[in-house]
């Protein structure tokens, strides 16, 4: 059962450590000409959307969003960023990353004092295309020479930012945490396992938006209206 973390002193050192890590990535990335990129945790932010399954580990889901590449195969672009960023976590004393099929996955980390509880960052490769969002996939096939790189278009992603805004706006933020936290439930009954943190997160924005955007009128309207009936 997933539920929202609720220790502060833990978010913070956890969300710091990753973060750093990401952030030297990041400029490490930019200071070059092969490409241009930004980063952020899931979530607009993430700072209210961190779960964990009870006591297991937590991971820490990041897209790094290209911006402008000079590279132009999707496996040079996917291998010059798996060595920058082994690089940046040697640098932290980390270990090299594990490349999944959708994901740069770090190893598990703990704080020696306070909360123990182990966590890891998974990093995606994301753009903008065509107003949605789009994820570098490695499809492995077994022999790496042959494997194909492909840009899949994330699900029901266009416009993503302003049906967050809309729903930042008008009051509807701790309806997005229940549907959330929710929906990450459903699927692990399920035994679901083709259901990212970032998928459910988009799939979540997307209920909320439809049940309150469709009329145009915000979350405090309905309830004047509901009151008046």
């Amino acid at each position: 059962m997933y539920y929202y973390i609720e220790d502060k002193a833990f978010l913070k050192s956890m969300r710091g450590t990753c973060s750093d890590i990401i952030n030297q990535l990041v400029q490490q990335i930019n200071k070059g000409p092969e490409m241009k990129v930004q980063a952020h945790l899931i979530g607009s932010g993430a700072k209210n959307l961190i779960t964990q399954n009870e006591k297991l580990p937590v991971d820490l889901d990041y897209n790094l969003c290209i911006i402008k590449t000079a590279l132009q195969r999707g496996r040079d672009i996917r291998e010059y960023i798996r060595k920058q960023f082994n690089a940046v976590l040697k640098a932290n004393g980390w270990g090299d990353c594990h490349d999944s099929t959708s994901v740069f996955t770090t190893e598990y980390r703990h704080f020696k004092k306070g909360n123990q509880t182990k966590f890891k960052i998974d990093l995606a490769i994301t753009r903008y295309y065509n107003g949605g969002r789009q994820r570098l996939i490695h499809q492995k096939t077994g022999i790496v020479c042959m494997d194909p790189y492909i840009w899949n278009q994330v699900p029901n992603s266009h416009h993503l930012d302003e049906k967050v805004q809309f729903l930042k706006s008008n009051g509807l933020w701790l309806e997005l945490r229940e549907t959330y936290r929710s929906k990450k439930n459903m699927y692990q009954k399920r035994n679901d396992t083709n259901h990212p943190s970032f998928i459910v997160y988009i799939e979540s924005v997307n209920e909320v938006y439809s049940k309150y955007h469709p009329l145009g009128i915000s979350r405090q309207s309905r309830i004047s209206l509901q009151i008046r009936r």
